[in-house]
């Protein structure tokens, strides 16, 4: 009897089935380093209930300065490859990526290098060090060209703990925010997963995102999401809120 109830247990899954934040691509950043090991990781995410991926590889200034030129190739060559593979083949993959608000993102703006993920959001991620001065231009400028900015886990900069006036006024702004499942789980620390929980709380949560660079990232969120936690609280709190399945065409 207990065998039984564990396993049932472990195929808890999400409530959503989009995962709109993870570096799956293999090559291009430090996440997925090859083909094999993405197909493992899209296996994590079809154990999870995901069915719809979008890759989000770092566009950072020195450390991984991708373009559509670099990021398309390693693209084209995964969906070939999950094409083919019997047990992924159902899994629907989508072309974006995750870009540093920095002098390499300003750049390629000015050159229309963004990829952008199915209904026209884009994800941002801002500085870990200090806020930007010119953010609020650059979300306003993004609207205003048709774009629906998503900043990238904001309760991972350390400046917004104890500024939360600052995350109420980006989001009153209509900024989507999206937050990770690993903070959620405490893997980035205490500070980050309390400030994760108090945007739960204040219903400021419209995207989850697993954030996955390897496997041991999707351990640590299966854990999660089969924790009391995760499903008495947190997901019954979140689900009317999550949009992750609007990402879709």
């Amino acid at each position: 009897m207990f065998s039984i109830f564990q396993r049932k247990k472990q195929n808890n899954q999400l409530f959503y089935h989009t995962d709109v934040h993870s570096h799956i691509l293999p090559g291009v950043d430090h996440g997925s380093q090859n083909i094999e090991q993405s197909l493992e990781m899209l296996r994590a995410e079809r154990e999870m209930g995901i069915t719809t991926v979008v890759l989000t590889s770092h566009v950072t200034a020195e450390t991984f300065e991708n373009t559509p030129d670099t990021l398309r190739p390693a693209f084209e060559l995964l969906k070939e490859t999950v094409a083919e593979t019997e047990d992924l083949a159902h899994m629907k993959l989508f072309l974006s990526a995750e870009y540093r608000i920095d002098e390499f993102w300003d750049k390629q703006y000015k050159l229309g290098n963004q990829i952008a993920m199915p209904g026209n959001y884009i994800l941002m991620e801002n500085s870990f060090h200090q806020e930007l001065l010119e953010l609020d231009d650059l979300l306003f400028d993004l609207r205003v060209k048709g774009y629906k900015p998503i900043l990238a886990h904001p309760e991972r900069y350390g400046y917004y703990s104890a500024r939360k006036q600052r995350l109420e006024q980006l989001h009153g702004m209509g900024i989507k925010f999206q937050v990770n499942l690993l903070s959620l789980a405490g893997y980035f620390g205490q500070h980050c997963r309390e400030t994760a929980m108090w945007l739960v709380k204040n219903n400021m949560v419209d995207m989850l995102g697993s954030d996955m660079h390897g496997m041991d990232h999707a351990k640590i969120i299966q854990d999660y999401i089969n924790s009391k936690e995760w499903r008495k609280k947190i997901a019954p709190q979140l689900q009317a809120h999550i949009i992750n399945d609007l990402v879709r065409d």
